[in-house]
């Protein structure tokens, strides 16, 4: 009795709920809904298309956000799309099915062609390739609820049979989707870079044979032999012509990029390895921009085999299967013109060819990014010139139309960006809010006024120069593992004891790192403040400038991408900080710039060590800055230094605790930047890695194995 109480009224309920719209409004939304689902997942596919591939060289959340909103919301919609089909038509045992089901049948193999996603994004993040086996189950059922519609709603039609190329081009496109994020799991890709199994000589019968020669009366003595590669060189094979710019470093970037690969497997390089690298790097023509353009082929194509397509699209099997599919859709394109399509209605009609054209541009699109794809133009720069230079004339003025077009962008491998953030400029609030109360509100305003003050700075190349000058000095005497780590932990502390400033301020290093880059943060921030009050141009010497840079970029990895920097509390000494910063300002009323900031800062005596007088529960670094800048500009003075040479050392420092973060960072972290425009850390970590400062290298210098001489 109570239940159908219940029920009554949850029934009448319902229906008031239901009464809200109008019946003609519900008409609409049935005769609409599948038609614009359709539409919304092929706009998905070209979304995905078109700005898959630009998240590898621009920063920033806006393109990463519509990216995420585009690629998990395609595999629903087209599911969605699916079932919707599936009810609209008839039971499989009322006979015939009307045109309109032949139609939405039709277009449930454009949904499957949906599924398969684009070659420009194939996982959006890391973790999408370990779920490939998941991938693989949710695109079968889908297929199978395809061919269920499609036999459901079969008729001895044309179109009923242009649906099976659709189906084929469909497969085609998810097997290529599974087979490339599979081949991009962890575990995949550290197996492919495992070397054949080496038994070695069999112990057994060595021992067999010293055994019977020793009993036959011979004199054994032990030889060791060294077997392995002889090449401790690199030695690139001439490039076959010159028309292709950049020719050199694409083959060089790919073929340091077969043994570097390994980084991103979590694997060691053998001695062979570093030893190859290190003769590239240290060849008296190379310079920091060769080095870094080589680092940039390398990290793009890390990018393309973790998150694209682009490993199989530049095979034979891959041309092949693109043969397969734009084939198939061209084919299905071409029969539906010549059809008969009176008996469907016209709408319907219209949409159809919108799914078809929008197939066979997608396909065409895949085709003009991949023509100057580093593969691509790596592969003209080896074959015959006549042919390689009509080729490559037809692809530049292909290129020139599509970049004043805007449809593609070319020669692009990472966003030569760095992010930036300031305590200085965050604490004194010098960037107004709009709409705090409703952000607040909301509570997203503490998250959105963290976002407001990062911004990002081109990477000069004053600053790339002084990274390899300083990383190439370092790498002099990185021969064997021990010393190589011993360069890895250097984070600021070797540079101080060379300038003989270690006893006074070599407190700021020994300190947690996280402490190290709060302290030289604010303290290289005061002493720029300075300079810049005393002179302008004297601020514009390479070393002022890049200890800038650095300092601003590296709070930016703290604030921003803690994980990219050793485990500590740097998130709470960087709120304990500003607070105490703030709360300075607001005493000081009269502080509205930064200038006036920074010299209030220096004018607090700070002969009593702040330490002294807070305690350890208070985790502000504040005034240990402002002592650490009174001493950096002191040094001048005491120790009779020109400002360059101040400028030097900190800006050696900052060299030293960029290169220290690199190499503690997770592979896997420099893997997933990849896709945010990439980091300067990454550029820095792998640099590190070819000139053999890495904890990743072997320590054998080869094979050695024992043989038998009988005398």
């Amino acid at each position: 009795m109570i239940g159908a109480v219940i029920a009554g009224f949850i029934s009448s309920r319902d229906r008031r709920l239901v009464e809200i719209f109008p019946k003609s409004w519900r008409e609409l939304w049935n005769e609409w809904e599948i038609r614009g689902l359709v539409l919304i997942s092929l706009s998905f596919q070209i979304v995905l298309m078109v700005l898959g591939n630009r998240r590898k060289y621009v920063t920033g959340n806006r393109i990463s956000i519509i990216l995420w909103l585009a690629y998990s919301s395609a595999s629903t919609i087209a599911t969605a799309s699916l079932g919707i089909i599936s009810n609209e038509g008839g039971d499989i045992n009322d006979g015939p099915s009307n045109r309109k089901d032949v139609i939405l049948a039709f277009w449930a193999p454009f949904l499957i062609l949906h599924l398969g996603g684009t070659q420009s994004i194939t996982a959006y993040s890391l973790e999408d390739n370990e779920l490939w086996l998941r991938n693989v189950f949710g695109p079968l059922l889908q297929l199978l609820l395809a061919i269920y519609v499609f036999l459901k709603s079969w008729m001895d039609t044309p179109l009923s049979f242009l649906a099976i190329p659709m189906f084929i081009a469909g497969i085609v496109k998810n097997g290529e989707r599974i087979w490339i994020q599979w081949s991009a799991s962890i575990e995949r890709f550290q197996a492919s870079m495992l070397p054949l199994p080496d038994p070695g000589p069999s112990y057994a019968k060595f021992m067999d044979d010293y055994l019977s020669k020793t009993a036959e009366g011979f004199d054994i003595s032990l030889e060791k032999v060294v077997e392995g590669s002889t090449v401790l060189c690199y030695s690139p094979k001439a490039v076959a012509n010159d028309i292709v710019p950049d020719g050199a470093t694409l083959r060089d970037g790919i073929y340091l990029f077969d043994i570097f690969k390994k980084l991103f497997a979590n694997q060691i390089l053998s001695f062979q390895d570093v030893k190859i690298s290190r003769s590239f790097f240290h060849d008296k023509d190379m310079n920091s921009e060769k080095a870094f353009k080589v680092i940039e082929v390398e990290l793009g194509l890390m990018y393309d085999i973790l998150y694209t397509r682009a490993a199989l699209s530049c095979t034979w099997l891959g041309n092949f299967l693109r043969l397969v599919k734009l084939s198939s859709i061209m084919f299905a394109f071409v029969e539906f013109l010549l059809i008969d399509k009176h008996a469907y209605l016209v709408v319907d009609v219209n949409i159809t060819y919108f799914l078809l054209v929008g197939a066979i541009a997608l396909e065409i699109y895949e085709i003009l990014v991949m023509l100057p794809s580093d593969h691509t133009m790596f592969w003209l720069s080896k074959h015959n010139k006549s042919l390689v230079d009509f080729a490559y004339n037809v692809i530049f003025h292909l290129k020139y139309w599509l970049q004043w077009s805007s449809l593609i962008a070319f020669n692009k491998r990472w966003s030569n960006t760095m992010g930036s953030y300031n305590l200085i400029s965050f604490c004194l609030k010098d960037k107004p809010t709009k709409c705090a109360k409703i952000q607040k509100f909301l509570f997203i305003y503490e998250l959105l006024e963290k976002h407001r003050y990062q911004y990002f700075r081109l990477v000069s190349e004053d600053l790339k120069n002084l990274i390899f000058e300083q990383l190439m000095k370092k790498s002099m005497g990185a021969l064997n593992i021990m010393v190589s780590k011993q360069l890895c932990d250097q984070r600021g502390d070797q540079v101080l004891k060379d300038m003989c400033c270690f006893d006074d301020i070599g407190w700021s290093v020994e300190v947690e790192f996280d402490q190290s880059i709060l302290l030289w943060h604010i303290a290289t921030d005061l002493c720029y403040s300075i300079d810049l009050n005393k002179d302008a141009n004297m601020v514009e010497n390479r070393n002022c400038k890049s200890s800038k840079s650095i300092a601003d970029y590296m709070l930016y990895l703290l604030v921003m991408r803690p994980y990219m920097l050793p485990n500590g509390i740097g998130l709470i000494r960087f709120q304990d900080t500003c607070a105490e910063t703030m709360e300075f300002f607001q005493e000081k009323r009269h502080i509205l710039k930064r200038s006036h900031a920074c010299d209030a800062l220096l004018q607090v005596n700070t002969k009593v060590a702040p330490s002294e007088v807070k305690g350890d529960i208070c985790k502000s670094v504040l005034f240990d800055a402002c002592r650490l800048a009174k001493y950096i500009q002191s040094v001048e003075m005491v120790n009779q230094w020109p400002n360059e040479r101040k400028w030097e050392m900190v800006s050696h420092v900052w060299v030293e605790m960029l290169s220290h973060a690199a190499s503690q960072c997770q592979w896997f972290n420099h893997a997933k930047l990849l896709t945010q425009g990439g980091e300067l850390l990454t550029h820095v970590w792998l640099l590190m890695a070819h000139l053999g400062i890495t904890e990743q290298f072997q320590i054998s210098h080869g094979h050695a194995r024992i043989r038998l001489v009988a005398s």
